[in-house]
């Protein structure tokens, strides 16, 4: 390992897991974002760059490991996603907060509704996730998502139609926008 952190004890602890579970630990490791290869104060603070928490968000780090071990598989690690995995994150996700039915589709879509994770984790990766990949659209007013909401809407997810409805919601968000 060439980063210049704290790693030494990770790939140690990497090394116990053995087989997939330290590739993946590894992998996780090296897809930190940009300067968060010191302490678990640094990563933070990388992180949360504002040095303020995004709503909702208690752990920006924890957050990001949710995000990293759930989520980054197929939106890829700066959220930019692909054609032939999942859609874009960067620059997008927050312009569903803006239209009748973005929220809750983004509560809905099939990645959230089969998440092994906890309502609680869930809700702060998705408040975690908006802050990271899109805080120029978040509204001024944004209400994070909570448990108990994600909840309720990842109990009546999005099968097929989750990709017509992120093309009509994002063409309303559009409609919204021009001048």
């Amino acid at each position: 390992m060439a980063r210049a952190c704290n790693g030494a004890g990770f790939v140690i602890a990497a090394m116990r897991f053995g087989g997939c579970a330290a590739v993946l630990l590894v992998a996780v490791y090296l897809s930190a974002p940009a300067g968060a290869t010191g302490t678990a104060g640094a990563r933070t603070q990388a992180l949360d760059a504002a040095n303020s928490l995004p709503a909702g968000v208690d752990n920006p780090q924890r957050a990001w490991q949710h995000w990293a071990l759930n989520c980054q598989g197929c939106h890829r690690p700066d959220g930019t996603g692909s054609a032939a995995t999942a859609p874009s994150l960067a620059g997008t996700a927050a312009r569903f907060l803006s239209v009748p039915g973005g929220r809750e589709y983004l509560g809905r879509v099939p990645g959230v509704a089969a998440s092994p994770l906890s309502n609680v984790e869930l809700s702060e990766v998705m408040n975690w996730m908006l802050w990271r990949f899109d805080k120029e659209h978040l509204p001024a007013n944004f209400q994070p998502f909570t448990a108990e909401e994600v909840g309720r809407l990842r109990a009546a997810p999005l099968r097929l139609e989750a990709s017509q409805l992120r093309t009509e919601l994002l063409r309303k968000a559009d409609e919204s926008e021009a001048p």
